[in-house]
């Protein structure tokens, strides 16, 4: 690991940003910067924080996750011969629970969760929010793990989940629609995308009969549809209680 050649490379994906504000602001606003010295002390912290951010990834997390999905699905720990879909109940469980840590986790669904709980005044909390999104990626991740196993086809369970979100469009408040979409948006951003994506491709890899490029990928999608559908149905359940004490 070189973390200088980790520092440049992280230079020049926060530069394009830095430029675009600044050259909106001065060239097509024609307005001064204000607080430049607070702006350029935040990117750099920005720099800073995002290098090491992604150093600690790929250093930590990214290996103890592939390491923990082999073993999981290896020989010693579930056994030989022929196993059904239920005798994974520890992938599941662990795909779970790597669904919902990393959603916690997410730098971006913090950030739309103090934005929504500010622009709100207050009415949509954060943490509840967060729990919620967590909640239905962890499903999501388990039920993508479930497929793999099976080798049922990706396409069905995307179908059937999104006339079930076409439905909940319908009926929820419209207050949280645009919100419950962009929350199924942030979960797939720098912590859960490379754990999935490892833990997809671990369980395709090590399960007999599994295509690692057919089979392996896809859970991504699962994490971005599911907190879709717990944001709506989470509104629609808080909806229903309170029309219920009010009468």
């Amino acid at each position: 690991m070189n973390l200088g050649n980790n520092f440049i490379n992280m230079f020049w994906d926060v530069m394009p940003i830095a430029l675009v504000l600044f050259g909106f602001q001065t060239i097509i606003l024609k307005q001064k910067i204000p607080h430049l010295k607070k702006i350029i002390v935040g990117f750099l912290f920005v720099w800073i924080g995002l290098t090491l951010f992604i150093v600690g990834l790929e250093v930590a997390l990214f290996p103890l996750g592939k390491v923990m999905a082999n073993q999981l699905i290896s020989n010693e720990f579930i056994g030989v011969g022929t196993l059904s879909w239920h005798d994974y109940y520890w992938v599941y469980i662990f795909s779970a629970s790597i669904g919902f840590t990393t959603t916690i986790a997410e730098p971006s669904l913090l950030a739309v969760a103090i934005k929504a709980n500010q622009v709100s005044g207050s009415s949509i909390k954060i943490w509840p929010l967060r729990i919620v999104v967590a909640l239905g990626v962890a499903f999501g991740i388990a039920l993508g793990s479930f497929r793999i196993v099976t080798g049922f086809p990706l396409h069905y369970f995307i179908i059937c989940g999104y006339i079930i979100v076409l439905i909940q469009t319908y009926f929820a408040p419209k207050n949280v629609i645009a919100l419950a979409y962009d929350s199924g948006g942030v979960t797939t951003s720098t912590v859960t995308v490379p754990l999935v994506t490892a833990l997809g491709l671990g369980l395709a890899g090590a399960i007999e009969g599994r295509n690692s490029l057919i089979d392996g990928f896809g859970l991504i999608a699962f994490a971005s549809l599911f907190p879709i559908i717990s944001v709506m149905a989470y509104a629609q359940l808080n909806d229903f209680f309170n029309r219920k004490n009010y009468r």
